[in-house]
């Protein structure tokens, strides 16, 4: 079996290809020096005009698809319309007209979570995921969704880059009083179920959450990545209120209740449906940050 792997250049798709005992062929940007082995396609950009040709697809049988915008203040919300929908789309469009057998999706778990006001951009990714689902009612084709938490590992991007970053260079946190509670999921185990997803039969038409399996606060979270990169951090005992009264003062507060706040995802079904176990813990998957300092 040959999965196209769109976004194999980013964080989740390096790890895709690391671990991938299946042959992959990658999407590579015309504008990208690639020097790898594997068998590439070469596109402009992924979006409403990108002109997929029946070759792209020749003996692929499962597509993943990572790639899009994400993780940046600067892009619009034509952006996201653009490249994460119509960009879809018009992939998963050509994949059906070539009878590619299954095609994988990566959404974001907030969209389970109830009373969650939704971004724009989490907005995109419920639409696109009704859209593939209409499209495989229609086409025959295999539609998978992976609704993931945030994802933490060596080269994460957004939020989880800033902590890194945070816990590398400061010595003491101030997130000793916390204890809220929070589902993430390394990037290491995002891959495992991706693999996983490319084949077991189960996986076909299901919409799947994912996650560690087990909830954390942003005090074990730190202290995980502190361990990771080999550091001894403070966890200083700061009032939860002040903190969220600084968000308020530097207009950060949609990043401390990110940071604060609860989000509990129960991914049991994922495990059940599909027999798989995490392979990792969030304390083996953090050894990858002990890189950042070599």
């Amino acid at each position: 079996m040959s999965i196209l792997l769109t976004g194999a250049s980013g964080f989740i798709g390096r790890e895709v290809l690391r671990i991938a005992k299946s042959k992959v062929k990658i999407v590579v940007r015309n504008c990208t020096q690639y020097s790898g082995t594997e068998d590439s396609v070469r596109v402009d950009t992924i979006d409403s005009s990108t002109p997929w040709k029946s070759s792209d697809f020749h003996d692929v049988e499962c597509i993943i698809h990572l790639a899009g915008v994400a993780h940046t203040n600067s892009a619009s919300n034509n952006s996201y319309d653009t490249i994460n929908y119509e960009g879809t789309m018009n992939l998963a469009d050509n994949a059906a007209k070539n009878l590619v057998k299954r095609f994988i999706f990566v959404s974001t778990a907030l969209i389970s979570t109830e009373n969650n006001k939704l971004s724009y951009q989490s907005t995109i990714k419920l639409q696109t995921e009704r859209s593939l689902i209409a499209l495989s009612e229609k086409t025959g084709m295999e539609v998978v969704i992976i609704r993931s938490t945030l994802v933490y590992g060596r080269g994460a991007r957004g939020n989880i880059g800033v902590l890194v970053k945070l816990v590398d260079k400061i010595p003491v946190l101030p997130f000793g009083l916390v204890s809220n509670k929070r589902d993430f999921i390394s990037v290491q185990n995002l891959a495992d179920l991706l693999i996983v997803c490319t084949k077991h039969r189960s996986a076909a038409g299901r919409v799947f959450l994912a996650t560690d399996g087990k909830s954390v606060s942003i005090k074990d979270l730190t202290n995980a990545i502190a361990k990771g990169l080999g550091k001894t951090r403070i966890q200083f005992p700061i009032p939860v209120t002040f903190i969220r009264l600084m968000g308020i003062v530097f207009r950060k507060s949609h990043i401390v209740e990110q940071l604060l706040g609860d989000l509990i995802v129960d991914s049991t079904d994922t495990n059940k449906t599909l027999g798989w176990r995490q392979p990792y813990t969030m304390e083996e998957s953090m050894l990858s940050l002990e890189e950042i300092n070599k």
